[in-house]
């Protein structure tokens, strides 16, 4: 008999095509959760005219629906560790595709945030799950790059979304652009059928014989039969439940200052996201033309999250995450002096990659600071308590724009938040994290031969 170290198999295991189906689906699926968040704000100014809203009114609807985010991260991304990621996702991804589909049918703004808060659900239990399950199956060497890989999804969706409002709006109107959402669901049971479940509920659930063929998946070299049992490099030996074991072993501080990273992180990056048509059409900018300016934000956060993602393989990612915070709020600011198109442009896509960027790596941060067997807890809670700046952001922006405020005050407004979140950084001690642990460990087996 052979003991095989699960944990230590796939973090020296090479990229394969068996990666690279989790991180096609895991990206497919974050696309649907970036296409939701920018869609209301690319049918926004559409609806505060068919429906006579008042911009406080706007911001509040575009609230209901990141309530029940923060609800869904905070009851599934726990529920997760005990009854396996994969159906948490699939439960999810159902309740987030049918009920941002509903949105399409609804004729008032009740009914319209109704659907939007159960949407919600689904999709603040998605995220978590979708970037820990990744992480458990990715490669030590590129662990923030994949996730990274998979977060630009939620760009990629978040450019889709004005991209066919832009086109389909002025032809079908703006309820098909949320009937798209639903189509997806179509391929539910492709990814039923080839999206694992982590190694560590496998094991704990003592599927030996799923686990054993997700292994040679992993490593065909391996060829493991029978004979072979499997180790988890990683076991629970803590007392608690995973929610009280964040805050224990001296992770009390990291957890607090993620907290509090996520929320500053995600009041600016919903309320730029919510509110950047609007405030480029306050600025002078024609409608089509401000909202272009969200696919450009998305852009810029594409490239910005590979490029900050593969460099946080290799110096850190708090290292590369306190400028990157620093360097958006002050283009955030910028944003606020009239410039020409082109040097308006730029410092969009320089927001996009330094704000909603640095939040794609800030998850992929959280999900290698902390065990395998605590990921899913430790990013839905990080999420559901991020979720609280998500709220407030549509919401301070709409007041904002209701004070008729000087436009720069606006966006001076939005960017408090980056220069918070990078001194809350500040605070995380490195070498408490699992990861940085794992390196002391590999560090001292080399030194001893």
């Amino acid at each position: 008999m052979t003991l095989v170290k699960t944990g230590q198999v796939i973090a020296e295991s090479k990229f394969n095509k068996f990666h690279f189906m989790i991180l096609f689906w895991c990206t497919f699926i974050i696309v649907l959760d970036g296409y939701d968040l920018a869609v209301y704000g690319a049918v926004l100014p559409v609806l505060i005219d068919e429906w006579g809203l008042s911009n406080v009114q706007a911001g509040a609807m575009g609230s209901y629906g990141l309530v029940g985010v923060m609800f869904g991260a905070f009851f599934f991304g726990p529920l997760a560790d005990r009854i396996g990621r994969k159906n948490v996702i699939i439960a999810c991804f159902i309740l987030f595709s049918i009920f941002t589909g509903l949105c399409g049918f609804a004729d008032s703004p009740t009914s319209f945030s109704t659907y939007r808060f159960i949407a919600g659900l689904g999709l603040g239990g998605i995220m978590p799950n979708v970037i820990a399950l990744m992480t458990d199956y990715s490669p030590k060497k590129m662990r923030s790059l994949t996730v990274s890989i998979v977060l630009t999804g939620y760009s990629i969706g978040g450019m889709l979304a004005p991209a066919l409002s832009i086109f389909f709006i002025p032809k079908l109107g703006w309820e098909f652009v949320y009937f798209i959402a639903a189509a997806p669901i179509i391929l539910l049971p492709v990814i039923m059928k080839t999206l694992p479940d982590s190694t560590v509920f496998l094991a704990a659930k003592g599927r030996k014989k799923e686990l054993r063929k997700v292994m040679n998946k992993i490593n065909p070299e391996g060829n493991y039969t029978e004979q072979d049992e499997f180790e988890l490099f990683e076991k629970n030996t803590e007392k608690g439940t995973p929610v009280t074991q964040i805050f224990k072993n001296k992770r009390g501080l990291s957890t607090s200052m993620f907290w509090i990273t996520y929320f500053m992180s995600l009041l600016m990056v919903y309320g730029l996201s919510t509110w950047l048509p609007k405030l480029m059409m306050q600025a002078g900018y024609g409608l089509n033309s401000s909202i272009s300016f969200l696919i450009i934000l998305h852009a810029g956060t594409i490239v910005g999250t590979l490029i900050i993602g593969k460099l946080a393989d290799k110096f850190g990612s708090k290292r590369m995450l306190i400028p990157m915070y620093i360097i958006g709020a002050i283009a955030l600011i910028l944003l606020g002096f009239k410039n020409d198109m082109l040097v308006v442009s730029l410092l969009v896509a320089l927001t996009g990659a330094c704000t909603i960027g640095s939040q794609n790596i800030m998850n992929a941060y959280v999900s290698q600071y902390y065990p395998p067997f605590l990921r899913s807890t430790a990013l839905g809670l990080a999420s559901g308590v991020g979720r609280f700046g998500a709220i407030l952001g549509p919401t301070i922006g709409g007041i904002l724009l209701t004070m008729a405020l000087p436009i720069q005050i606006n966006f001076l407004v939005f960017a408090i938040p980056g220069f918070i979140a990078a001194l809350a950084l500040v605070f995380i001690p490195v070498n408490r994290a699992y990861d940085y642990q794992d390196k002391s460990k590999d560090e001292k087996v080399e030194a001893n031969g």
